[in-house]
């Protein structure tokens, strides 16, 4: 969430720099509940006032006189006038809330201006593009042929948009969630977390999914015994329990950076994305995705920003797989992103880069939400922390990349270096 009082002096700046990301911020709005709300703080405090002097008056009377009761019947209507003066700020400090939940975070002024992902910025490339003097398969084909993949199946047990993977297939996707964690752990100081795939409502507010995206998540409900149901969400990623570990904390400025890292399972319903890249492993309903944040001082966001995205590509860098990395412009940032650095890995049957890890720079706008700060140790003052995230990396389409990068004339895939000992056991191929 942004900063409302620093909105209310400078809401020209804010519908500019929001207009860069083609969101319009309704002003007239926002100023007319903002205006309504401080008339009605200032009469709840003015009726206040006048309620505790009357009720001083009433004792002091008391004390003096029998017959008090005009006064006890002016302090009775005092209190039924303050009570619905209550109802009605809090009424309006509700609309005010809503409204600031579905404004997105503002770009960083060195994200580049555009519409969507057409204006996105390519900033560097990694990696030998192989050329093949054979017909090139798709991930699909070549699953199905070393029989690794069975579709079918996960159709009948779940619907369209869900894989079953058997064998060694199966083991090496195992393998690289394995050895991404060891990565991160062992070589980029991330502390692993294991977390719940299923979550409070709170903690999606907190992180961004809630209110705007609450049609591209599965939820689910337990009948409790007085018959009331209780709304609980899959995780979409493991960033949302991740960064709700520092709900409500205040964290000593000499405990930053903290850096956590998980793989979880991710659901996600997809339903604004229907039809686009569907096939196989690269948009599925339930994936794997081995998620890297960090939680910083301030001072250290930029800084931290572009060490977190290097660890993603460090994992690119080991597998030997070619990619991209690209700058998003304003009108392809993720709701609660300031800025955005996209990794797209190449993928041959396509002839096109595909993302594989998203990295973002969030600011304060989730740590608003979920009220978490941190002390500085001199001042003793408490202020808002910064969080970043970053996918370190999707377990399926690595595996996918992987096949397609790796495929040999006969079918079969050669097991990337770094995996085969000790995560596939010295396996060299898949056959």
């Amino acid at each position: 969430m942004l900063d409302f009082n620093f909105m209310k002096n400078n809401y020209q700046y804010f519908y500019e720099q929001l207009k860069r990301r083609n969101f319009i911020l309704d002003i007239q709005k926002i100023s007319i509940l903002e205006n309504k709300r401080k008339n009605l703080q200032n009469d709840c405090e003015s009726l206040r006032s006048e309620h505790k002097k009357l009720s001083k008056y009433i004792l002091y009377r008391s004390k003096l006189y029998n017959n008090i009761d005009i006064f006890k019947n002016q302090l009775i209507e005092s209190r039924t006038i303050l009570s619905l003066l209550k109802k009605k700020l809090n009424c309006i400090q509700n609309k005010i809330n809503f409204f600031l939940s579905n404004i997105p975070n503002l770009p960083s002024l060195d994200t580049p201006d555009g519409k969507n992902e057409k204006n996105n910025q390519e900033i560097s490339r990694w990696g030998h593009i192989k050329k093949y003097n054979f017909s090139i398969k798709n991930h699909i084909n070549i699953g199905n042929k070393i029989n690794g993949f069975n579709w079918q199946e996960a159709a009948t047990i779940s619907g369209s948009g869900y894989t079953v993977i058997k064998g060694a297939l199966a083991k090496l996707h195992r393998a690289l969630g394995q050895f991404m964690i060891d990565i991160h752990t062992e070589k980029h100081g991330y502390q692993e977390v294991y977390v719940p795939n299923i979550v409070k409502k709170s903690c999606m507010y907190g992180t961004g999914q809630l209110p705007k995206f609450e049609k591209e998540l599965f939820y689910v409900s337990k009948i409790t015994q007085n018959l009331n149901n209780t709304k609980r969400f899959l995780i979409p990623t493991a960033e949302v329990p991740l960064i709700n570990l520092i709900k409500n904390k205040i964290i000593l400025s000499e405990l930053l950076p903290i850096k956590y890292v998980a793989l979880s399972a991710c659901f996600r319903a997809e339903s604004a994305t229907y039809g686009k890249n569907q096939q196989g492993l690269i948009r599925n309903h339930q994936f794997e995705k081995v998620e890297i944040i960090q939680i910083v001082h301030p001072e250290k966001s930029e800084e931290s920003f572009e060490i977190l995205t290097k660890h993603a590509e460090y994992i690119l860098k080991l597998l030997k797989l070619p990619y991209r990395k690209v700058l998003l412009c304003t009108g392809d940032l993720g709701f609660s992103a300031q800025k955005t650095y996209d990794l797209e890995v190449w993928f041959p049957s396509q002839n096109c880069y595909r993302e594989i890890s998203s990295c973002s720079m969030i600011g304060d706008f989730q740590s608003r939400r979920i009220k978490a700060r941190y002390q500085n140790k001199k001042t003793k003052k408490n202020n808002f922390l910064h969080t970043l995230n970053g996918s370190g990396l999707a377990v399926g389409r690595t595996l996918a990349a992987i096949l397609e990068n790796f495929q040999c004339s006969d079918g079969s895939v050669i097991i990337p270096k770094i995996l085969r000992t000790p995560y596939m056991n010295g396996m060299k191929m898949l056959k």
